[in-house]
């Protein structure tokens, strides 16, 4: 009998939450509650731009055995009955005298046995999406069932990607690939900047993007002084070295990686800059292998960027990728998370040319058994020029 799925077949869902079940086991769970839009998603295959609106929470339920259970708010439940999800129960939200504390609590108590365990992400990299004071009265309602920390139990699963999540993954790349070749056409001297990140992000959305979550980046002589900032209306002037970095989404599935670009001729410092960082994630993409620890890939950067004479930059140096814009682990020096095949990451070193003057590149790979598989375009070796 053919499923309702949406993204993915049913069966890719059912293996997730059969994987999270099995690390539920391991970990002493009975239920796990989900609340984040990504773990919602992961889960249901429930995709929607709806998350922007605060007003309202949604709950999915993973039992011990067996399938999930939506708690949602009535306004989805025709889309969550396209997913593969089948228990589907609704309340009128936004209610402000019982926005689904009851439904939720009731749920929980008919799922988990009167001395359960139930797992809700807590740690680093997640959030409970449902006001702190129903969390608290759900707390209540439910003992002595208690709520745990599921943070290693969620991540653990969602951290190792299907080809069907890697395939999308790289779908995402191309897409931002084929913007990004499309940059010396709205990026030259005298652009506004604001005016290059909306024409960067039409040229995403018309090579296939379904929306354009971030963008950001800089512009400035030599270099950039960091790679957050919103774009002001300051013109792209010779000598500017101009970077553009996105998250572009496509069927939930996030791209991120920049490229950076010089105005007219290349000063040799930016060209230097440029030759390091490419070179330290050359070292690093022939380097990694399953079995590493995150702070390895920090310090493999950092040591190839000094071998290069080039001063690294500070803060982590890459991260996981996947359905959301950044995912554990974080290329830090004291993060030991270990590298597994089957993870989608970003190298992303940086390097400080003058004070407040940096560059950064960045890839994305997915980490094999006998290596690193690029899933965006390799950047030049040498600093690309935009003439007038």
């Amino acid at each position: 009998m053919h499923e309702n799925s949406l993204i993915f077949p049913a069966g890719e869902y059912r293996e997730r939450v059969a994987r999270l079940q099995r690390k539920m086991d391991e970990d002493g769970l009975d239920a796990l509650l989900l609340t984040a839009p990504a773990d919602v998603f992961y889960v249901t295959g429930f995709l929607t731009r709806f998350w922007e609106s605060p007003a309202r929470p949604w709950f999915i339920v993973v039992p011990a055995q067996g399938d999930p259970v939506a708690v949602i708010p009535s306004i989805g439940a025709d889309l969550m009955r396209r997913t593969w999800m089948r228990d589907i129960r609704t309340w009128s939200a936004p209610d402000p005298r019982d926005d689904g504390v009851s439904l939720l609590s009731d749920t929980l108590c008919g799922t988990v046995p009167t001395e359960g365990r139930i797992g809700v992400p807590m740690g680093l990299e997640t959030h409970v999406r449902m006001p702190m004071a129903d969390y608290l009265q759900v707390s209540a309602r439910i003992a002595p069932r208690r709520f745990v920390d599921a943070t290693d139990t969620v991540q653990r699963v969602r951290e190792i990607k299907t080809e069907a999540e890697i395939a999308k993954i790289r779908t995402a790349c191309s897409i931002a690939d084929r913007a990004y070749a499309r940059v010396p056409e709205f990026a030259r001297e005298g652009t506004p900047l604001d005016q290059v990140f909306r024409a960067f992000q039409i040229a995403l959305l018309d090579e296939g993007a379904d929306w354009v979550s971030y963008v950001a980046g800089g512009a400035g002589q030599g270099g950039y002084g960091d790679v957050i900032s919103p774009a002001g209306p300051q013109p792209l002037a010779r000598g500017d070295i101009l970077m553009l970095d996105t998250g572009a989404v496509r069927d939930g599935y996030f791209c991120d990686f920049d490229r950076n670009y010089a105005i007219g001729r290349a000063s040799d410092a930016a060209k230097r800059a440029h030759a390091a960082l490419y070179r330290a994630t050359e070292t690093a993409l022939e380097t990694l292998r399953p079995g590493m620890l995150a702070c390895d890939v920090h310090r493999i950067l950092t040591e190839a960027l000094a071998r290069e004479g080039a001063d690294p930059g500070g803060g982590r140096l890459g991260h996981g990728l996947g359905i959301t814009l950044t995912e554990w682990p974080s290329f830090t020096p004291l993060d030991t998370t270990p590298l597994r095949e089957g993870m989608v990451l970003t190298l992303e070193p940086g390097v400080c040319i003058a004070p407040d003057t940096i560059m950064v590149h960045e890839e994305n790979l997915v980490l094999r058994a006998d290596g690193c598989e690029l899933l965006s375009t390799r950047a030049p070796a040498e600093l690309p020029e935009i003439e007038a």
